[in-house]
């Protein structure tokens, strides 16, 4: 039999643990091998999203409910491991995100910081505290903690996109608000792409004095990044376990472009397979190219995990991760590393 709060009373005299448990009050003893367990202990599993199954879903909800009543019409990554707490890892939030021709999706800020990568769809922009940042498949773009950002479709075809959020960081911590602008849209304060060129070439306005801690550069286009794996890929030496692997960062610090989460872009070439790699943080994937098998391993259980163009996966702490791409495989990854190193908990294991 167990009490209110969940202890024991089979092991012990029954009435000393209802007298705790009266007292609002835990017996550190009946939990501690849980909480300082020999490893990480993550809820979330290893798991794989079809995006060929998932975007029928998607679509069909543009005809079951409006922006105006989603406010973000969004169909979210729930891990199985994590069910009911609408997270794709312990400690993420993620989910696929659409945007109809001609839609426009209200402007409003929230300390959670986001960022969204795009999967499908082009002539879509999302504006970022005034700048219009219009999207390509592959391109990543940073929302701020407390940024005012709307979103709007001035194509003929849908567009979907990755959202990846630290909300459940923001809840642990009892920090979060959010607030609606008084219009649809927040007024244009720069043209597009003003960030990039005022930051982004490695060069700074005289005088520049950081204001955030995030990056101020908004948008991180596909098109640059893969020039760039393109050209590192025949003069760099290959990672054993990550082959080619390029993380966005803030050109103003050096440090991840959003402060609570890292970002990467990764090429596996055909036939490479990848050595395990583990590392204490949880992170969401996303096929940008290529089709392969991935394997997320951990003690005695493997996930083998077949993937292909938009697929997505989740890989929880402390798990193996090996990759092996039958074509050349492109990824995109986000995770929770940055927080982790800012706090000095962030371990890796490589084969």
């Amino acid at each position: 039999m167990k009490t209110s709060r969940g202890i024991d009373r089979t092991t012990e005299p029954d009435q000393y643990y209802t007298r705790v448990d009266a007292a609002h009050v835990a017996p550190l003893w009946t939990f501690f091998k849980e909480w300082f367990a020999a490893a990480p202990q993550p809820e979330g599993v290893a798991h794989l999203w079809r995006y060929d199954a998932i975007r029928p879903l998607l679509l069909e909800s543009a005809s079951t409910v409006s922006t105006d009543e989603a406010e973000r019409r969004v169909l979210v990554l729930e891990n199985p491991g994590l069910a009911g707490r609408r997270t794709v890892t312990d400690s993420l939030y993620a989910g696929l995100q659409l945007i109809m021709p001609g839609e426009i999706a209200r402007s409003h800020r929230h300390t959670a910081a986001a960022l969204r990568f795009i999967i499908e769809g082009s002539g879509t922009y999302t504006a970022v505290a005034g700048e219009k940042c219009y999207m390509e498949p592959g391109d990543l773009i940073v929302t701020p903690s407390w940024a005012w950002h709307d979103h709007g479709n001035e194509s003929h075809e849908p567009t979907v996109w990755l959202d990846v959020l630290d909300v459940p960081l923001i809840r642990f911590f009892g920090a979060g608000f959010s607030e609606h602008y008084s219009e649809p849209r927040y007024p244009e304060t720069s043209p597009p792409l003003d960030s990039h060129y005022r930051y982004g070439r490695n060069m700074l306005p005289a005088g520049f004095r950081r204001q955030s801690a995030t990056s101020p550069i908004f948008s991180y286009p596909y098109a640059r990044a893969r020039e760039t794996l393109d050209r590192l890929k025949t003069q760099t030496e290959w990672d054993p376990c990550h082959a080619l692997k390029m993380e966005y960062i803030d050109p103003t610090s050096g440090g991840p472009a959003i402060p609570t989460i890292s970002t990467f872009l990764q090429l596996v070439p055909q036939g490479f397979g990848t050595r395990a790699h583990a590392s204490t943080a949880g992170a969401v994937f996303c096929v940008v190219a290529g089709r392969g098998r991935v394997t997320v391993s951990r003690d005695d259980v493997h996930s083998e995990l077949d993937y292909q163009p938009r697929d997505l996966w989740a890989v929880p702490s402390w798990h193996d991760l090996t990759i092996h791409a039958d074509e050349e495989t492109v990824l995109f990854s986000a995770s929770d590393e940055a927080v982790q190193r800012k706090l000095g908990v962030w371990r890796e294991r490589r084969a």
